[in-house]
């Protein structure tokens, strides 16, 4: 017989899943096919991975009720916002942006830099709701792991100041060297009451790749702007790796205030202002 390498199975009892395969022409028996199914075991609902276009019809009767879930494949890499990440897995997967969006306002408890930077294999089907809770339960306990580990409790708290440091040393880094030393400068500036003036924390949202300007720097008004404000943004400004929250905890011990980028894309350090427009003229 022929099918699809991936189908869909409705909820329901074994005679009403045949009579819908019956309904999507898949050429099966009722009065046979439901009684070698209560052999084989019930069918799982939700897409299945057929993998096959063409197999005989008891082949195709067990695969319906061995076979695995459809995956789809999602990617969040550190950095992102979870403005963008949503809205790409909801053009990728014809997704409402705005439910998505509406569940991770209601159920995260930040703004952002809350899921955790993997690929994750979703099965096909699932909707807003569900795989919005699937990835904020796997955020919790993957924090919670983490902080276990180092702290040997989990403090949350605690946990979201790490996690809006890390994140702006996840946006200003230039690579995973740099950012013990990037975390420095911002203990350096806070503990002296400086403002921290970085242009990473302007990248939240929907600004994730937008370059910022010093206009855009004059008209953000918003509490992630440390250029008017003092201290960290409210809340992350995107999503961290390990390697961004461990340097957000373990700092470089340095005695840098500022820092700017050179032309091999790299950054250079300084203690002082003078140092650091020496560094600027040389960029």
């Amino acid at each position: 017989m022929n099918t699809t390498k991936v189908t869909y199975i409705p909820q329901g009892s074994i005679g009403q899943i045949i009579s819908y395969l019956e309904q999507k022409k898949f050429y099966l028996s009722p009065s046979v096919d439901k009684y070698l199914l209560y052999f084989i075991g019930q069918p799982q609902s939700g897409w299945i991975d057929i993998g096959e276009r063409r197999l005989s019809r008891g082949d195709f009767l067990y695969k319906l009720s061995n076979s695995k879930a459809a995956m789809n494949e999602i990617k969040l890499i550190p950095g992102e916002t979870i403005d963008v990440f949503l809205y790409q897995i909801s053009q990728k997967y014809k997704l409402s942006y705005k439910k998505l969006m509406q569940y991770y306002l209601k159920y995260s408890p930040i703004r952002d830099g809350l899921i955790v930077p993997e690929t994750y294999h979703i099965p096909i089907g699932i909707g807003e709701r569900h795989l919005v809770l699937y990835l904020i339960n796997y955020a919790w306990k993957k924090h919670k792991e983490t902080s276990m580990k180092i702290f040997g409790e989990f403090d949350k708290n605690s946990w979201y100041r790490y996690l809006t440091i890390a994140s702006i040393i996840q946006k200003e880094a230039a690579n995973k060297e740099e950012m013990p030393l990037v975390s420095s400068v911002i203990y350096n500036r806070l503990k002296k009451g400086m403002k921290l003036q970085m242009d990473g924390t302007l990248n939240y949202g929907k600004f994730s790749h937008i370059k910022v300007t010093s206009k855009r720097i004059k008209e953000d008004k918003s509490k992630y702007n440390t250029y008017i404000n003092r201290g960290l943004p409210v809340y992350p400004v995107s999503s961290v790796s390990n390697e961004a929250i461990f340097a957000a905890i373990f700092p470089k011990k340095t005695s840098y205030l500022y820092f700017v980028k050179s032309k091999k894309g790299k950054h250079a350090f300084s203690k002082t202002y003078k140092e650091h427009m020496v560094n600027i003229k040389r960029k």
